[in-house]
């Protein structure tokens, strides 16, 4: 029997590390702003953007100088003109500036939905990829580490409905 216990007590001091480590989550961390921004579709999505904004500026900056060289055209013709004519003129130029404004915020808003539109596709592609490499590896959470980051995959246990009901909720 003494036999037995000196066997089975460093027996037991040798497996009880194993077994604490196989409890423990394995977690595993990636930049994933950095990743995108290396990705190559995202790469060719960014200067599809810009080379739509660039339009979008050159179209804008055309009709801003319409814009003012029919003002600078009005101002100096206004004491040729009658006052009617006058006001015909003032109206028309600040329904093209309300244009201009209303075109601007087009813009923007286009630009905005077109950025969101090319980009999520991406970003989703970039979190499957996280995804599959981390059950591929055995990770059960990984950790977004750009700054401002958080939890991308969590596949441990969760402990929401242990804890509500502890709180008797």
């Amino acid at each position: 029997m003494k036999s037995f216990k000196n066997l089975f007590l460093p027996l037991l001091f040798l497996l009880t590390p194993l077994g604490l480590i196989h409890a423990q989550a394995k977690v595993a961390h990636i930049e994933v702003q950095k990743l995108i921004s290396e990705m190559p579709e995202v790469i060719a999505a960014q200067k599809e953007l810009k080379k739509l904004e660039e339009s979008y500026t050159v179209e804008m900056e055309n009709t801003y100088k319409e814009f003012q060289t029919k003002a600078q055209t009005y101002a100096s013709d206004a004491a040729n003109q009658t006052e009617i004519t006058n006001q015909s003129r003032q109206k028309e130029l600040e329904g093209m500036q309300r244009n201009i404004e209303e075109f601007r915020q087009t813009v923007s808003q286009d630009l905005q939905k077109k950025s969101v539109d090319m980009m999520k596709p991406l970003i989703d592609k970039a979190k499957t990829a996280i995804d599959k490499i981390a059950t591929s590896l055995g990770y059960e959470y990984v950790l977004d580490s750009s700054q401002g980051g958080s939890v991308i995959i969590a596949k441990g246990k969760d402990i929401m409905a242990e804890v509500k009901k502890e709180l008797g909720f």
